[in-house]
Order: structure tokens, then C-alpha cells, then sequence
């Protein structure tokens, strides 16, 4: 690893999703968020809190997300050489304490089947963070049998002590249990592998990996669900039954910095999502628009002035002129969520990676319409694509998404509008899927 003690400072490399590394000199008690935040600022990125470092192990095909209270340099010390940090986005972080009864189906929550009626969404979470009446996790997973490729479907139970699997079909009586793995000393992490490598009977595997284990795969314990919402409903639970109160905290309050960062040669500024405002400078002095209505239809203003801006310029012709229609079918290159030509695959891996919650999204070029873009986005944890359409009217081109009912003369015009518009989509765009270069 890349690990090199000097003082209380410790050398940390993380990379990229294109293969550039990143080093970075942090003290030995700095968390992962802190560590998110350094990189951000470095790379010139918003931070929307999405960002996390990621537990890659290539030779034994696992990751996982650090969590944000996690102390990188104790994380690094426990892994192999070949293993290392990357720096990527994840909006699923904190998902389940938004929506809780998305993650958790009531078939697998054990007290919500012996109680009558739906469980409170409140109460739900209540529970997982109450360490004296936690919920119980149930049901069918499948178990690689040690030294085998052969696997075997068990009937398993989740508490806080461990994870349980019953020797006589689904009997929870404690002479038919008998413990997998503990949560304390180990990591749940996903299989980036494939099911082929494994033999595994789904594309739904996990495995749960003890701290100490660096490249030894005996001691892995992998696990394979039946389905997408299952096997998150098992990772989610993992997490929540080990850290409990401690994750909710990292969702709610923001991270009180305990390190002194002066050591860095860039002060380290953090910016989230919830303080930036929209601005009006229409009059003398600039005033907060509190409105969100009004601060949604500024923007819009705002997108609209620099369109005819850049048009006007070109009418009265600048030193470069471009036309506008050029400009239209070049000016989203520059965005985040703009991933050129990337292939089917890869758009659906990335949108795996950084977490399946609805909304999130990214523009591609199509692969079968040299002219034409797709957009691909998550919806109910299931990835879609939507073609759109190049259109020409009165000798300018437009993109449309529904066969020209709503047009658009640029792809950024196209993106803003179904954010605020769910329009012919399932839901409106909300997370752009982004590759940041350190």
C-alpha cells in the first residue's frame, strides 16, 4: 500500500475512475468524509455530500464505500498491496433514511410480519438504531460452500449479534442456528466480479469479508441474493445493525472538523448542497431568494439570458464566430453528466456505482444514430435508456425525447427541464452520474 509514516501525518494515494492517482498527506484521525472534502476542493468539484472513497480490491473482485466517520489511514493499514481508495460518487449513502420502506420489504423485516398492519416509517428506523429492540433480518440466501463452486440455499436471519443461518429449514430456534459471520470485525462489500467467475446462481452477490483478511479468499464468506432489492435490503441492514446511531448522525449533522488542515498547502472549504442559494442581483445589492419558486424560475431566467447572449454575439460576430445551431450540438460536452461515447455497459456499470436511486442520470452519444444522444437513468432501481432525437424546423435543429412533441435546442436546455418536469420520463432528473478527474 501506499503508506509511508512521517510524524502524525500519513501518506494516502487515491484514485480516479480514468486511472489518474491522487496523494494526499493526512493525519492519522482523519475520516473518510474529511478526506472526500480535501479531494473536492482540489478537483474543483461541488460537494453534494455524494462523495465517498471507495475499498477496491481488484485481485479478489470486492468494494465497498468507506463510511464517512471511518479513519482512512486505520482502513489502509488493513489492506493487500494491490488493493487502493478510489474516489467516486455514491447517492445511495444515505437513501434508506429517506425512504426506509423501500429498502427494507416487510417479507424479510421479522417483527413487521408477527405485528398486524404497516409499520410507521418512522418507527422502522427507530428500531434500527435502537440497540435494545433492533429488527430482525429474514430470508433465502445462497452460501458458497468453502473450497467449492457449488452453493447452497439457506434460510438466514440478521441481528445485531451476526449473521445466523438455520440448519433446519427456516426454524429460528436456537439449536438450529448457527452463526456465518459476526458484524464488529468484518466489512459487507459487493462483488464486481460476475457471476461466471463464481459459479453464482444470480448477478446478485455479496460477500462479508473479515477486517483482518487481506488476499486470502477462505475467509470470505460469499453470499448471493435472489434479487436487486433483496441483496440491498441484507447490505443496508449490515450497515445499519454495526454503526446504528453513528451513520444517522453522519446523515444529519455535518462533520465537525477535528483535524487541523493547515498542514495542507490549499485551506480545505467545503460546500454542501444545502447552502447554496440562488441570488438575485436585479437590483443596487444582492438579496437570498428564500422562494423556492422564485429561485427555481430565476435560474431559468438565468439559463435563458446566456443562450440569447451567446446568440446575440454571433449576430453581431465576435472575433471566433460559431453559429448557434454548431453551438447547440456542442455546448453539452461541457457538462458532468455528459459521458460522450461510452458504450451500453458502461453507462449501466456507472449508474450501478454510484448508488441506483431514482434520478440519477447521464447523456451519452447513441451507438446506433451517429445524430442522435441517449439518456440513461434509474428508475425503482431498474436502469432505462431514451433515445433523443435530433429534429429540424425552419432550418434549426432541435432535440426531443417524445418524437418532437417537446424540443429543445440544446441538450443542457433538454437536461433542465426535465429536472424540473418529469415530462414522458418516469421521474424528474435529479443526479447527474459524474466522473471526476483528480
Amino acid at each position: 500500500m501506499d503508506l509511508t509514516k512521517q510524524g502524525a501525518m500519513e501518506i494516502v494515494k487515491v484514485w480516479s475512475e480514468d486511472g489518474a492517482g491522487k496523494v494526499v498527506e493526512i493525519p492519522a484521525d482523519m475520516t473518510a468524509r474529511d478526506v472526500c472534502q480535501l479531494l473536492v476542493y482540489k478537483s474543483h468539484c461541488v460537494d453534494d455530500n455524494a462523495w465517498t472513497l471507495v475499498e477496491h480490491h481488484p485481485i479478489l473482485g470486492l468494494e465497498r464505500c468507506l463510511e464517512d466517520h471511518e479513519l482512512v489511514v486505520q482502513v489502509q493499514a488493513s489492506m493487500s498491496s494491490d488493493s487502493k481508495f478510489l474516489f467516486r460518487k455514491n447517492y445511495a449513502k444515505y437513501e434508506f433514511f429517506r425512504n426506509p420502506l423501500n429498502f427494507f420489504p416487510e417479507q424479510m423485516v421479522a417483527w413487521c410480519q408477527e405485528s398486524d398492519g404497516t409499520i410507521p416509517q418512522s418507527q422502522l428506523l427507530q428500531n434500527f438504531l435502537n440497540s435494545s429492540s433492533c429488527p430482525e433480518i429474514q430470508g433465502y440466501l445462497y452460501v458458497k460452500e468453502p473450497g467449492r463452486k457449488s452453493w447452497k440455499k439457506l434460510y438466514m436471519f440478521l441481528r445485531r449479534s451476526g449473521l445466523y443461518f438455520s440448519t433446519k429449514g427456516t426454524s429460528k430456534e436456537p439449536r438450529h442456528l448457527q452463526l456465518l459471520s459476526d458484524l464488529d470485525d468484518s466489512n459487507i462489500f459487493t462483488i464486481i466480479t460476475g457471476r461466471k467467475l463464481h459459479n453464482a446462481p444470480t448477478d446478485y452477490q455479496f460477500s462479508i469479508k473479515p477486517s483482518n483478511a487481506r488476499g486470502d479468499c477462505k475467509e470470505l464468506k460469499m453470499l448471493c441474493a435472489e434479487d436487486e432489492q433483496s441483496r440491498t435490503c441484507w447490505m443496508t441492514a449490515f450497515r445499519l445493525l454495526k454503526y446504528g446511531l453513528v451513520l444517522y448522525k453522519s446523515y444529519t449533522v455535518p462533520q465537525q472538523r477535528k483535524t487541523n488542515l493547515s498542514h495542507f498547502s490549499t485551506p480545505v472549504r467545503s460546500v454542501s448542497e444545502n447552502s447554496l442559494v440562488a441570488m438575485d442581483f436585479s437590483g443596487r445589492t444582492g438579496r437570498v431568494i428564500d422562494n423556492p419558486v422564485e429561485a427555481q424560475s430565476a435560474a431559468l431566467e438565468e439559463g435563458q439570458t446566456w443562450r440569447k447572449r451567446s446568440q446575440r454575439m454571433n449576430v453581431l460576430g465576435s472575433p471566433s464566430p460559431l453559429h448557434p445551431s454548431s453551438l447547440s450540438t456542442v455546448i453539452h460536452r461541457t457538462q458532468v453528466w455528459f459521458h460522450g461515447r461510452i458504450m451500453r455497459e458502461e453507462a449501466h456499470k456507472m449508474i450501478i456505482q454510484q448508488g441506483q436511486v431514482d434520478g440519477l442520470f447521464l447523456l451519452r452519444d447513441s451507438q446506433s444514430n451517429p445524430k442522435a444522444f441517449v439518456l440513461t437513468m434509474c428508475h425503482h432501481q431498474k436502469i432505462k435508456h431514451f433515445q433523443i432525437l435530433p429534429c429540424e424546423e425552419d432550418g434549426q435543429v432541435f432535440f426531443s425525447l417524445d418524437d418532437g412533441a417537446t424540443k429543445f435546442t440544446d441538450l443542457i436546455h433538454l437536461v433542465e427541464f426535465y429536472q424540473l418536469n418529469r415530462g414522458v420520463l418516469p421521474c424528474k432528473l435529479k443526479h447527474p452520474c459524474t466522473a471526476v478527474a483528480l
